[in-house]
């Protein structure tokens, strides 16, 4: 039975104050009085260990830190170092003892970081944009006053969950950018179109609004493209400087509008968005009921409006695999049988109809370019391998790579972990009774997760490559790439969302030279 109730109101209310220190996993609680007596100091980093599921990733774009940062460790404490410090014990007190039981943790502690008035904690990174090599220490972490040696792995948990979604992606659309430039280079593409050669999809993909807006800035440091019209805020809050265009998209439809005319009704659905957009791209998703019925038989119907547009109309096919749908399912064969008559529309794909139907120019090595007022955009379950056969099955019957932008969705930029990149915190170093211990995990039960050892430090080879020193001393730590970005409470260094790029654009300038000179 359900019962309704009326004149009830939803409850809305403000941060807790205590929410940051509850941000944490609960075990975290208990480790302030199991450390050595006598601990003063604790040293943590950030590393990205492995690519055993990215192998075509050696590198990890450093991204993400600067906006946990300010929302983590500034916009998250605020509350609680606003509140009164008896409201703040005192509700710290009441989640501990609803949560373990009785109260052994104490809340000195808590009254202690309260009266301070800040996070007493010094953060080092490689600055964002870098691609650090996997397995070298991208940022440490460690507390600068001595009464706080707690708070670097307290805020772990956190620090984990914030930044490993949105430099993977940031990897992973590095690696998307890698591909689509080898075959734009090999098949004489446009360069510029490269921008756009991948959008992003993913957003309603993600797990949250939150995830959607850091992860698809994560795409934009490589590409233009977006439907994920959060990331925009997110950098403009987390990043903010003269970024200069960030993202953009067109319009374009969704099933919704392609079908509530019904099948019949297709024609009249496509003729009105030429009607409203009469110049310019717009993107009209196509497979509501028949796609090939569109291309072969609706289309041809607009043809003279299509061709007499100053602008493109974008046909997107959304079901099938994408492969065959965008380049039929006849390849690996003769030429004269790749191109024999009597072949199906499944057999010749998309592309190659359009192509009949608008004809295509020559580009400078050769390669088809589909008539400029008609373009195609695939953007379901793509992935690397799936965009690489798009590009090899496109260039074997001898079309461009920009004949075809892809929409990369959830199932590339959500169908990850952390394990993408093995990324983890570890405490490698602490002071206690005055004295330096070095710390390393080493288990023999677990290939790969072998720690760092000590106090650490990057620099560059003779070949401008990374290389992390373990153990380091102060010299090394001096003269190390691992730079203060923020210390109590305060930024040293704030980069914009350009910086950002700019700095990745030089990275991978670098890699190429190291690349060209091995």
């Amino acid at each position: 039975m359900t019962t309704t109730t009326t004149g009830i109101e939803p409850r809305i209310t403000t941060a807790s104050p205590i929410a940051p220190l509850l941000a944490v996993d609960g075990y975290k609680h208990s480790h302030r009085q199991v450390y050595p007596a006598g601990t003063t100091r604790i040293l943590i980093n950030w590393t990205n260990r492995s690519n055993s599921h990215m192998p075509e990733s050696t590198h990890a774009v450093v991204f993400g830190l600067q906006a946990f940062i300010q929302r983590h460790l500034v916009e998250a404490w605020a509350p609680f170092f606003a509140a009164d410090e008896d409201e703040v014990a005192d509700l710290f007190e009441q989640a501990l003892q609803g949560y373990f039981g009785p109260n052994h943790i104490g809340t000195d502690h808590v009254r202690a970081l309260h009266r301070l008035g800040y996070l007493p904690l010094d953060v080092k990174a490689l600055p964002e944009g870098t691609l650090a090599p996997i397995g070298v220490a991208t940022l440490t972490i460690e507390n600068t006053i001595d009464e706080f040696f707690w708070l670097p792995n307290y805020i772990e948990t956190a620090l984990s969950a914030s930044i490993w979604h949105p430099s993977t992606v940031a990897t992973k659309a590095l690696a998307y950018r890698d591909l689509m430039e080898d075959w734009a280079d090999r098949t004489g593409a446009d360069p510029a179109s490269i921008d756009f050669a991948a959008h992003d999809f993913s957003f309603r993909g993600q797990s949250s609004i939150e995830s959607a807006a850091a992860a698809g800035a994560g795409h934009l440091l490589s590409f233009l493209g977006t439907d994920s019209m959060p990331s925009l805020d997110f950098i403009d809050r987390y990043y903010p400087g003269d970024n200069g265009w960030v993202g953009a998209s067109v319009p374009a439809t969704e099933h919704s509008v392609m079908c509530v005319r019904g099948a019949d009704g297709e024609l009249e659905t496509f003729e009105q968005i030429l009607d409203v957009y009469p110049t310019g791209i717009v993107s009209a998703v196509s497979d509501g009921f028949d796609l090939f019925k569109v291309v072969t038989e609706t289309l041809p119907q607009l043809k003279d409006r299509i061709t007499a547009r100053d602008g493109k109309l974008v046909i997107r096919p959304d079901s099938g695999d994408p492969v065959d749908i965008v380049t039929g399912t006849v390849h690996g064969v003769p030429e004269d049988e790749l191109f024999r008559d009597g072949r199906s529309h499944e057999e010749k794909g998309v592309v190659e109809l359009l192509d009949e139907l608008f004809g295509h120019t020559v580009n400078a090595k050769g390669y088809k370019v589909l008539d400029q007022h008609i373009g195609v955009i695939y953007g379901d379950s793509i992935t690397l391998d799936r965009a690489r056969r798009i590009y090899e099955r496109l260039a074997a019957k001898g079309y461009a790579s920009d004949n075809i932008v892809l929409g990369i969705g959830s199932y590339t930029y959500q169908y990850m972990t952390r394990d993408n990149l093995g990324s983890a915190v570890k405490a490698t170093w602490a002071l206690v009774d005055g004295e330096p211990v070095d710390i390393q995990k080493d288990p023999k039960t677990g290939s790969g997760k072998k720690s760092a050892k000590g106090r650490i430090a990057l620099h560059r080879d003779a070949s401008g490559e990374i290389r992390q020193t373990d153990q380091a001393s102060p010299d090394d730590e001096a003269s190390s790439l691992l730079q203060t970005v923020w210390v109590d409470g305060r930024f040293t260094v704030l980069q914009s969302f350009a910086d950002v790029r700019a700095t990745l654009r030089e990275e991978r300038a670098a890699r190429a030279a190291r690349r060209a000179s091995a």
